[in-house]
């Protein structure tokens, strides 16, 4: 491919997230070209349990990819390759490929178990108790997050789909699936969620047999070995072609991940020394903390190392937050004000924030303290049953008492980062950069929170949307249009905004996580009376 090729070239990324399918054309040199979401729906018929339909979610990709052509004047025929990334769900299908249920009601549109899904704790905590070696690549703790205790909850739970399934496919590596026909499984993926140890042996079949899925690898034809990241996983397809408006034969990148993608869209131009200073933050729905680094650091209660599961021969290591833009949206639902509210909930209470905080100055809301895990805890303290608490509530209803209350929730989801920022840098990290992407980034309050409630530097990527652009340079790879992923990042990558902490808030920030610190000790010595013998 000439270099006047390249130039008119397109990739397509298409992001699947917890509740849309987005897709962004960009050129060669990493800029935007146009963007554009379609939602689907997310089914919750009892408690933890949390659903998707995967046809649905496919109409929805096809249709923003569509729709991003058609509002950027695209010609289709400029389109150099396509790739997938999506959130961490599980996709269950027979033996034909078709839906097959995974929801207690028993209807096969629901054949999605989503990341967000908690239905197999007891799993989980089962598989840990293994203490296989495999656990010390995920922290040493297995998370229902993930997709062997999901598995083992469908097999346990509801033997008769159990039989009728035929394939099993991380949502990212499904997508690539209805595009290539190719049952393939990625890097990134089975790294990260199955328990494959990609340094290694891969597959654990010992694992599998010990907690009672040795029958997984062959009764739901996963493949044996996975895709290296920046490999492409097969052409398109041309009924995938037709649905998606894109030329059949097009490269299509092996998928990773979203937060991966993500973490690739800001730190896939970062290089050297810099990697270990360096610290991607995802934040949407939840938040995932990404570090790159040459040498495998094992960070207890954060998951990894894993080699090779975004970068080609770097270790990751993976640090996370279950519920973040879902818990702001959650204190809203609570609050009576928040309820009442219309438009952009957000925005109106973001602007009556920074107002009172330009009059009040960084103490804004000081004496209110709010523990996140809401949902758990992903990272550092590794357990999904912990809870979320607040301190320093009183009897005001007002509009005012909203915004303290959601402004400490902002300053707390905010500690729980800084909290996984100290676990990496005791084990070697030097974490002094925060690469900024998601929406997040479009909140102007969390975006400086990042800054002055951690002491870090907060860098926004130029382009806006570091996840589609990292499935852009998975497309870039795969489609020759770049060299590899690494050549793609130092072309496509660019930083934008720097925000610095502001001194004086950092002061107060310093007062402020040495109460969340004694609050999370004081959770512990609660749970552990509560729960002891009567």
């Amino acid at each position: 491919m000439t270099a006047d090729d390249k130039r008119t070239r397109v990739l397509v990324g298409v992001d699947v997230g917890s509740t849309s399918a987005r897709a962004g054309a960009f050129d060669a040199t990493g800029r935007m070209l146009a963007s554009a979401s379609v939602g689907f729906d997310v089914n919750k018929p009892a408690t933890d349990h949390l659903e998707h339909d995967s046809e649905q979610i496919w109409q929805a990709v096809a249709a923003a990819v569509r729709r991003a052509l058609a509002d950027g004047g695209i010609d289709a025929g400029r389109v150099a390759g396509l790739a997938f990334d999506a959130t961490c769900s599980l996709v269950m299908l027979d033996a034909a490929g078709r839906p097959a249920s995974v929801s207690t009601t028993g209807a096969d549109r629901w054949n999605v178990v989503m990341w967000a899904d908690h239905r197999a704790i007891a799993e989980a905590a089962q598989i840990t108790r293994t203490g296989h070696r495999a656990l010390a690549y995920v922290g040493g703790t297995m998370s229902p997050e993930m997709e062997l205790p999901k598995l083992l909850w469908l097999k346990r739970h509801l033997p008769a789909a159990w039989g009728r399934y035929g394939m099993a496919f991380d949502l990212a590596d499904y997508l690539t699936w209805r595009a290539t026909g190719v049952p393939a499984v990625s890097a990134c993926t089975v790294t990260c969620k199955w328990a494959y140890l990609n340094h290694d042996d891969g597959w654990q079949r010992d694992l599998l047999a010990a907690i009672g899925l040795g029958d997984m690898l062959d009764h739901l034809r996963i493949p044996a070995r996975a895709l290296q990241l920046g490999t492409r996983a097969g052409m398109l397809a041309a009924e995938a072609a037709a649905a998606l408006g894109l030329p059949a034969g097009i490269a299509v990148g092996t998928g990773l991940i979203d937060a991966h993608a993500g973490g690739l869209g800001v730190l896939a131009g970062v290089a050297g020394d810099r990697l270990d200073e360096s610290l991607a933050v995802i934040g949407g729905t939840s938040t995932c903390h990404m570090a790159l680094s040459p040498n495998p650091r094992a960070v207890p209660g954060v998951w990894g190392p894993y080699f090779g599961a975004m970068m080609p021969g770097l270790w990751l290591t993976e640090g996370g937050q279950s519920a973040t833009g879902s818990l702001l949206d959650h204190v809203l639902d609570l609050h009576a004000e928040g309820r009442a509210l219309t438009g952009d909930r957000h925005g109106r209470v973001i602007a009556h924030i920074q107002e009172r905080k330009r009059v009040e100055g960084p103490g804004y809301a000081h004496e209110l303290l709010v523990l996140p895990d809401f949902h758990g805890n992903r990272s550092p303290l590794a357990d999904p049953t912990l809870r979320g608490a607040i301190h320093g509530l009183t009897l005001d209803s007002s509009f005012e008492s909203l915004a303290q209350l959601y402004h400490a929730t902002a300053v707390g989801i905010v500690y729980g980062t800084r909290h996984i920022i100290d676990a990496l840098n005791a084990q070697g990290y030097r974490i002094g950069r925060l690469h900024l992407t998601g929406g997040h980034a479009k909140n102007a309050l969390l975006v400086q929170l990042y800054a002055d409630a951690t002491g870090c530097e907060v860098v926004l990527p130029r382009e806006a949307d570091g996840v589609l652009l990292g499935s852009a340079l998975a497309a870039a790879a795969a489609s020759g249009v770049h060299a590899d992923l690494a050549a793609a990042g130092r072309a496509m990558v660019h930083d934008g905004l720097r925000i610095a902490p502001n001194g004086a808030a950092v002061a107060v920030h310093d007062r402020g996580y040495r109460a969340f610190h004694l609050a999370i000790a004081q959770r512990r010595a609660l749970v552990e009376l509560l729960n002891g013998p009567a």
